[in-house]
């Protein structure tokens, strides 16, 4: 505790809402609301899709399409194909979209440079 106590701490002396503000922040703001919002909208319809399915239209869900294997089984597993497609789906947008940005942003509000990794490569910027 005592060493911690001596440590400045960086982030304290920023004002977030002016970074906030910035068009760089915006920028990456609109970015991720425009992959989050519609992805979450059309999983929500899918998964409702499949509970309105297995709750009112048992027949169809129930209808055999190999030995014991039936539609709803199928649709069921097919939420968790889906949901690991889109958790892959957004890792990679991320990465292409979200993160330069992010780490332009988190570069001048902490004045260093990083790597790929997040991992300080210089002292602070000029």
């Amino acid at each position: 505790m005592g060493n911690d106590a001596q440590t400045q701490d960086a982030a304290a002396s920023v004002d977030f809402e002016e970074v906030q503000s910035t068009e760089r922040f915006q920028e990456l703001r609109k970015r991720h609301r425009s992959f989050v919002f519609p992805m979450a909208i059309a999983f929500l319809l899918w998964y409702f899709a499949y509970v309105l399915l297995a709750d009112y239209a048992v027949e169809f869900m129930s209808t055999k399409v190999w030995g014991n294997i039936n539609v709803g089984l199928i649709l069921g597993l097919l939420q968790f194909v889906s949901t690991f497609a889109i958790t892959g789906w957004y890792v990679s947008y991320s990465n292409r979209k979200l993160d330069p940005i992010a780490a332009e942003i988190r570069n001048e509000i902490e004045g260093h440079e990083f790597d790929k990794h997040g991992n300080s490569v210089s002292g602070p910027a000029k």
